[in-house]
């Protein structure tokens, strides 16, 4: 009888998680950024980043939301984390650790991480989806670089190949990953 209650009481509690997913493009070599900004211009990668995160919550870093040429992302719910207890971010909700960020969005259907590294690092292991836009190239000068990536935990379920064209400079994939229970 107690094992029943407690698979129960389990199913109720996993029925009001999240799903933590992580949005990040990298080049060919795992960057992700070079000076606190973007690889690259990619009209394409954005559109897909607004259409996939567009009506959910977003979780980032404060050097990723200082990099947002506008502040925070419309039509979306914008946490940052951020050490210093003092900051505020315009538009945003801070929180100070990722446990705090995810305790925020208990009932929500979906959230997304979207950077920067230490906490793409952070959550690597914890996500249960993975959308990686991966640009078929390789920025010299990059300076940040996604953690390490053991695909043997992950499924792949969606595939979209993507050639430059005249507002794309590069070849690039959009990959959905689904961790392997």
């Amino acid at each position: 009888m107690i094992t029943v209650i407690l698979n129960i009481f389990a199913r109720i509690q996993k029925s009001n998680m999240s799903i933590k997913s992580i949005i990040v493009a990298v080049d060919r070599n795992k960057a992700i950024g070079q000076n606190n900004n973007l690889l690259c211009y990619l009209p394409n990668d954005l559109k897909y980043f607004k259409t996939v995160t567009n009506g959910h919550t977003v979780i980032m870093g404060r050097k990723t939301f200082e990099s947002l040429p506008k502040g925070a992302l419309p039509n979306r719910r914008n946490i940052v984390i951020t050490r210093n207890k003092n900051m505020v971010f315009p538009g945003c909700e801070t929180c100070h650790n990722i446990d705090e960020a995810f305790g925020l969005c208990e009932n929500e259907n979906e959230v997304f991480i979207m950077g920067g590294a230490s906490v793409y690092n952070e959550t690597i292991d914890l996500a249960d989806k993975l959308y990686l836009t991966i640009i078929d190239h390789v920025f010299d000068e990059a300076d940040v670089f996604f953690s390490n990536l053991d695909l043997t935990k992950w499924k792949e379920i969606s595939r979209t190949e993507n050639p430059k064209d005249e507002k794309n400079m590069y070849n690039h994939t959009f990959i959905v990953y689904q961790r392997i229970q």
